[in-house]
């Protein structure tokens, strides 16, 4: 921008293509937050959803070419460092996004693997999945599938222990030729573990589990868009 700060030329812009959330502990907001100190977010919004903490309805998926030119628009407006993409909701949406993205196959992306929401409400459709795998994963840099989502991509049982979260991250990983996070969140005990999964390193890491005061709405989109303000600046996420 002419005669604009100069920190603006160098900020990383990073797009977010997500679903809004009214009550601002998911989606864009939540994803916006965590990115807002170390860079710039660009958005692109595939879903209006109407939604609290503890539930989430009614959802209105935006057209895919309404999804594809936001994000057009914003890699033509700004040098766009990296991509962090959660709710696509319909096949059509992943088959656009996917076209764009391949246009500029040197932009990291990292997928949260969006299929429902905390509270139980269904954010892509069955047969959606499929494409995911197919057209979206493999140009991914790092996805962040949960136990449950995990299963659902491979097409498995949920895997509730850390071996058969290991094996199936692994499958996944090899199937879409990308790296894997698995958040372990959703298995029992006082502590959660993690698994990331790629070709040449493979690392096991867990903390205490947290006990969330207003739900645990949310916390998927927070997670991977740690990984975010590395990848503009060209450092490796996994040191992170």
């Amino acid at each position: 921008m002419a005669g604009g700060d100069s920190a603006a030329v160098t900020t990383p812009h990073v797009l977010i293509v997500a679903g809004s959330d009214s009550s601002s502990g998911a989606g864009i907001p939540a994803t916006s937050r965590w990115f807002r100190r170390s860079g710039c977010a660009l958005l692109a919004v595939t879903a209006v959803t109407v939604q609290t903490h503890a539930a989430i309805t009614p959802i209105e998926p935006m057209p895919p070419e309404l999804v594809a030119a936001q994000m057009r628009a914003a890699f033509t407006a700004n040098p766009v460092a990296a991509v962090k993409i959660g709710m696509l909701g319909t096949a059509a949406a992943i088959k656009a996004v996917s076209a764009v993205l391949a246009t500029s196959p040197q932009v990291p992306v990292v997928l949260d693997a969006v299929l429902a929401s905390t509270s139980g409400g269904v954010l892509l459709a069955d047969d959606a999945i499929e494409g995911l795998r197919r057209d979206l994963m493999p140009i991914c840099r790092l996805i962040t599938p949960n136990l449950v989502e995990l299963a659902s991509l491979n097409g498995s049982a949920p895997p509730w222990d850390d071996a058969s979260a290991w094996r199936q991250a692994e499958e996944l990983s090899r199937t879409v030729r990308t790296a894997v996070l698995v958040k372990g969140g959703h298995a029992q005990g006082t502590h959660c573990v993690d698994v990331l999964v790629q070709p040449k390193h493979t690392l096991r890491f867990g903390s205490k589990r947290l006990v969330c005061s207003m739900g645990c709405a949310g916390q998927a989109a927070c997670y991977p868009a740690q990984s975010l303000p590395r990848l503009p600046l060209g450092r490796r996420w996994m040191r992170a």
